[in-house]
């Protein structure tokens, strides 16, 4: 028995959900329209302001399929009522991030030159910078899968080292730290 899969999912107000005879859900609200390839075996089953993913057999294919939609068409609900954010961290000394012309982040991460990092259009990206305080990047978007790669694409580009913290790191994460050399 899966418990996430049999949870029902309540529509919101001004979110249309549809899915058609190709498997191909479709989520149109506020914020944007998502769609997902579903398997064709699941049932989406739509009752007013409900929806169940209903699977056919107990196989143990269908009941690790039940939960996994069940939870995609969920994010995709929330993803275009409220969306989703994601903050990252610079941390180092001169570390520096600017957005250009909205869909270009110009990054300064200690290299030599500068790091430049094309956005995809679906993405809004803000940066605060403010006196005393490592700067900040905020990732804004309706797609759940969309926004934690490209956190995870701009994190990649100077991971955290363990010796003194320095690098790209989500808001809040904690870095394990290693001691240096042993002195004598």
């Amino acid at each position: 028995m899966s418990r996430i899969g049999n949870k029902p999912i309540q529509i919101p107000a001004g979110v249309t959900v549809t899915c058609g005879n190709d498997h191909i859900v479709s989520v149109k609200g506020p914020k944007g329209e998502l769609k997902q390839v579903i398997d064709r075996d699941m049932l989406i089953d739509i009752n007013g302001d409900i929806l169940a993913v209903k699977r056919p057999t107990e196989q143990k294919r269908h009941k690790a399929m039940h939960g996994l939609y069940r939870a995609i068409i969920n994010n995709m609900i929330t993803g275009v009522t409220k969306g989703y954010v994601k903050e990252l961290e610079l941390v180092g000394v001169g570390y520096k991030v600017e957005v250009l012309n909205k869909d270009v982040l110009d990054l300064s991460l200690g290299f030599s030159h500068h790091v430049y990092f094309k956005l995809p259009p679906e993405i809004k990206v803000n940066t605060v910078l403010e006196k005393g305080q490592n700067p900040k990047i905020v990732i804004e978007g309706f797609d759940k899968q969309l926004v934690g790669q490209v956190a995870a694409k701009i994190k990649s580009l100077r991971p955290v080292e363990p010796y003194k913290g320095k690098g790209i790191r989500y808001l809040g994460e904690k870095v394990r730290r290693k001691a240096g050399k042993a002195g004598k």
